[in-house]
């Protein structure tokens, strides 16, 4: 037996989960450490980038997923290390406003936390999509699973955004703490029996990781794929560490209401995702490379408005984010729907091991695009006011988003994706 849709359904949950309780740590705990702490925006950059930073990890987390023969088993074991770094991550900021350097160190043992917990529940549930999935309703799960990542995403940011006001830090630990009991509960029940109900794959030929890592990245298509996904995730990432501190600094937003502005881009993430999801999976509606070149124009479009926005004091940031948040949404999916079907192809037996090297490329130009981001701001406002230091960084990553477009012309395939499926490469 093949995964069913309710089974896809209930393993979305998982993504759902991982996606809550992540950008806990990229929003919320950002922008207190920048806006209220008054600590440089580097800071929490670099402790994102370190969790990202570890998540290199996981090429072995699914090549362990492909010869263990127990991919429940590390999903859920690593959905609760990340709840306890979520946990231990929002713990860290209060203890920073009393104890700068005791905060520090358990900011970072959390964040470590945080990157082995996402790399090894997160590659092991796609590599169990990717290998117990009916080849027709790849694209379609991958489509369903990333979507419930992006609503809990957009959830959890605006009903957290919602119960901070007014903020104070006892409220916080309450709040984080609820949310991560709830994902680990909500993980248990969703892969609950889901493996057993499935027909398994013989397992690969053992082999050292390191040769099998080598084979997959022989493949062409899976080393240009690799490079593409670095390039176009540290466009998609550069604002994630500075646009609710922007939000704050030049437009004045409390906790709660920079929370719910990842929210609102989130929700325009999802709307995104759903929409191409509709145009090309159900209807056959144009190929994958012109929904990634679209996504990514029109992502660098929204960047350009948000910086000119600051400049000029208009209040319309939250319909500029939620517009960044669809095209987003655009690129994520066609690109996401292209991994799935690549996954595949090539060696058999090796899709957990090509979902991590994408995974590691993704979580590698993911931390490098926030760090950078974050420390660029920090640079230009030592000799400039936050509008302008904000709007070069944005400016910058609208460019980055530019070539990633041109990048993806020339490596897929065009044509049109006939009707019902995403047509892997294009």
């Amino acid at each position: 037996m093949m995964l069913s849709w309710f089974a896809i359904f209930r393993l979305g949950l998982v993504q759902m989960c991982l996606g809550a309780v992540v950008v806990l740590t990229t929003s919320t705990l950002n922008r207190l450490m920048v806006v209220e702490l008054a600590l440089p925006a580097v800071l929490p950059g670099a402790l994102v980038a370190l969790h990202y930073g570890i998540q290199i990890t996981r090429p072995s987390w699914g090549y362990r997923s492909d010869t263990g023969g127990n991919r429940t088993r590390w999903i859920v074991l690593g959905m609760a290390a990340l709840a306890l770094g979520g946990f231990g991550a929002a713990l860290g900021v209060v203890v920073l406003q009393s104890a700068f350097w005791a905060g520090l160190a358990l900011s970072i043992a959390a964040y470590g936390l945080i990157g082995l917990g996402v790399g090894a529940s997160g590659t092991s549930l796609l590599a169990l999509l990717a290998t117990a999935t009916h080849p027709r309703r790849r694209a379609a799960a991958a489509m369903i699973t990333w979507l419930m990542m992006i609503l809990g995403i957009a959830l959890t940011a605006g009903v957290v955004g919602g119960l901070l006001e007014p903020y104070y830090p006892a409220r916080l630990l309450e709040v984080v703490g609820a949310v991560c009991l709830a994902a680990v509960a909500l993980t248990l029940l969703a892969v609950a029996g889901v493996e057993r109900r499935v027909q398994a794959r013989p397992e690969p030929a053992p082999q050292p990781f390191r040769q099998g890592l080598r084979e997959v990245w022989a493949e062409p298509k899976a080393r240009a794929f690799t490079v593409f996904v670095f390039l176009a995730m540290t466009a998609y990432f550069m604002q994630e560490l500075i646009l609710e501190p922007y939000a704050g600094l030049v437009f004045g937003f409390t906790p709660g209401q920079s929370t719910s502005l990842s929210g609102a881009q989130n929700g325009g993430v999802f709307l995104g995702m759903l929409a191409v999801g509709i145009a090309a999976t159900g209807l056959g509606l144009g190929a994958l490379r012109s929904w990634v070149i679209a996504g990514c124009l029109g992502s660098a479009a929204a960047l350009v408005v948000i910086a000119a926005l600051g400049q000029v004091g208009l209040g319309l940031l939250v319909p500029a984010t939620i517009m960044l948040g669809l095209f987003n949404g655009m690129f994520a999916v066609a690109a996401i729907g292209s991994m799935m079907a690549l996954a595949g192809e090539g060696r058999g037996a090796r899709e957990g091991t090509r979902m991590g090297l994408w995974g590691a490329a993704q979580a590698l130009a993911a931390g490098f695009g926030g760090l950078t981001g974050a420390a660029a701001v920090d640079l230009l406002r030592l000799g400039m006011d936050a509008p302008d230091a904000f709007g070069l960084v944005f400016i910058a990553e609208a460019g980055i988003f530019v070539a990633a477009a041109l990048m993806a012309l020339r490596i897929m395939e065009g044509g049109p994706a006939p009707a019902g499926r995403l047509v892997p490469g294009e």
